[in-house]
């Protein structure tokens, strides 16, 4: 049922480390362009070890839960349901209480990559790279499975990783080639590279840009921007950033959590950007 400007509901972002969410600025401005006066938001900080036990304190007046590392996949036995997307990458960050007190979860980065490229403008390519193999490497490969049709290379630091990475790619059926760290540079000619590594790890690339690059997802947003991101947004490349995946994500959170969509992209975009200018 749609949420009414009466309810008195909670949600809230669970992580550790959590200080540095965003979460609270995007959803709460979505209560207030939405009319939800009675609805909170707010942040917790919860390890692996406290999860279960935070459950526990959860009331009826709770609608739904955000969360981030290192909880997508603690969470799931804890779930009366996942959706297909969660699970196949096995990474649930959306909670959603039902009035029948069903816990259900889904993941909202694997489409919220997706509507951030088609924003601007990228539909479809025909290969892509991959920087990084962690979490969000997979989620990228789970996107990359509905506009790629062809070869994805995924660039790792480690055996393990690479193991991993031919795992996913063979539980999403994608096309995926494993390449040594040490050949980045090539990642850079893809028509699409994603970057899912952490901050500075890709700084010694930026002087490897080609002059003409075509489109970059970096999917950091604080620092931004990145060396990477800089260099390639001055060679005229597209660029997507880090916080439009967040933005993109939490408009799918906001609109299971309440009921009401469309949520209000603009404001909770121009609501993050002064957030993070402000730090």
């Amino acid at each position: 049922m749609p949420a009414r400007a009466t309810d008195a509901r909670r949600a809230a972002v669970l992580g550790s480390p959590i200080a540095h969410s965003l979460s609270p600025v995007l959803h709460r401005t979505a209560y207030r362009e939405l009319g939800l006066a009675g609805w909170t938001y707010d942040r917790f900080e919860v390890d692996e070890a406290g999860l279960p036990a935070f459950f526990e304190t959860l009331g009826a007046e709770w609608a739904g839960l955000s969360l981030t590392m290192p909880l997508k996949r603690a969470v799931i036995p804890l779930l009366d349901e996942v959706s297909e997307t969660a699970a196949s990458v096995e990474a649930v960050n959306t909670v959603v209480f039902t009035e029948d007190g069903r816990r259900t979860g889904d993941n909202t980065d694997i489409p919220g990559m997706v509507a951030a490229l088609r924003e601007h403008g990228i539909d479809e390519v025909d290969s892509a790279a991959v920087l990084g193999a962690g979490a969000t490497a997979s989620s990228a490969l789970a996107a990359l499975s509905r506009i790629c049709p062809g070869e994805i290379a995924v660039y790792v630091r480690s055996e393990a990783r690479a193991a991993e990475m031919r795992q996913w790619a063979e539980r999403l059926d994608v096309d995926v080639r494993i390449a040594d760290w040490a050949d980045a540079e090539q990642a850079l000619r893809a028509p699409l590279v994603i970057n899912t590594t952490p901050a500075g790890v890709t700084d010694a690339l930026a002087r490897s840009v080609p002059e003409r690059p075509a489109a970059l997802f970096d999917v950091l947003y604080d620092p931004w921007p990145t060396d990477l991101a800089a260099r390639w947004s001055a060679y005229g490349g597209a660029v997507v950033s880090g916080l439009d995946l967040l933005v993109h994500q939490a408009v799918l959170q906001v609109e299971q959590m309440t009921g009401l969509a469309p949520a209000p992209l603009d404001a909770m975009r121009k609501a993050g950007e002064q957030a993070l200018a402000e730090r």
